[in-house]
Formats: structure tokens, C-alpha cells, sequence
């Protein structure tokens, strides 16, 4: 572990992310694979999620798992100020940090590192 933050999660927050809609954030261990510089949110890293046992779980249930999980920061534009970061859990499912942090993770965190989301 090399820093923490405090961050937002998703308006749902407690328990692990079961399926598409359901407002929480998975947790676990995951490997950021994508960057992407021009998100609707200040940079964002996408997290593997869903894996094969979330995917599993999922359809066990009859549900879609859902997708595009990312670590990123605030919404850009007027939206930002709205959200209440990081005072309350604001994301559909995404870790967010502040823009300044965003920028500190995304200059340290390389694509293809393991990242442990946990509560």
C-alpha cells in the first residue's frame, strides 16, 4: 500500500456488487486495465470488474453483473459541485477521490496493477 484516500462509493454501499443498477461497489481484488483521460469524470482507471466468479454469481441470479467500474475523480463541469464529495457515497458503483488525488493516482498507478477494494 503505498497511500489511502477518503473516497465516495456507490449510493449503496454496503455489501458486494451483485448486479447491473444495484448501487454498490464491488469488492475484492481487481487489476486496473484501461485508462481513460477523457472521462465525463476528472481521469479515470477501469477496474476488471466483472471477473468469472462475478459473473458466476451473477448468473446464478438471472441477472446482468454490469460493468465499467472505475476509480476516477469528480464529475467535470457544474456537476461537481453537486455530488457532495466525499461527505456522502455518490457513484453508481465507482471509487471516486478528489480531482487532486485523481491526478496523484493516476500518475503512480500503471495499467495491469492489482488494486484490493475493500470496505
Amino acid at each position: 500500500m503505498l497511500k489511502t484516500y477518503r473516497v465516495a462509493l456507490g449510493f449503496a454501499p454496503e455489501r458486494h456488487k451483485e448486479r447491473e443498477g444495484d448501487g454498490r461497489t464491488p469488492e475484492g481484488a481487481y487489476v486496473i486495465d484501461a485508462r481513460n483521460p477523457k472521462s465525463s469524470f476528472h481521469l479515470s482507471l477501469r477496474v476488471s470488474y466483472p471477473d468469472e466468479r462475478d459473473k458466476a454469481h451473477a448468473a446464478s441470479l438471472g441477472v446482468s453483473p454490469g460493468g465499467d467500474i472505475y476509480i476516477h475523480g469528480q464529475p467535470n463541469g457544474p456537476r461537481k459541485f453537486l455530488v457532495g464529495h466525499p461527505v456522502k457515497d455518490w457513484t453508481t458503483g465507482c471509487v471516486a477521490v478528489a480531482d487532486a488525488e485523481m491526478r496523484e493516482i493516476w500518475s503512480l498507478v500503471p495499467t495491469g496493477v492489482r488494486v484490493v477494494i475493500h470496505p
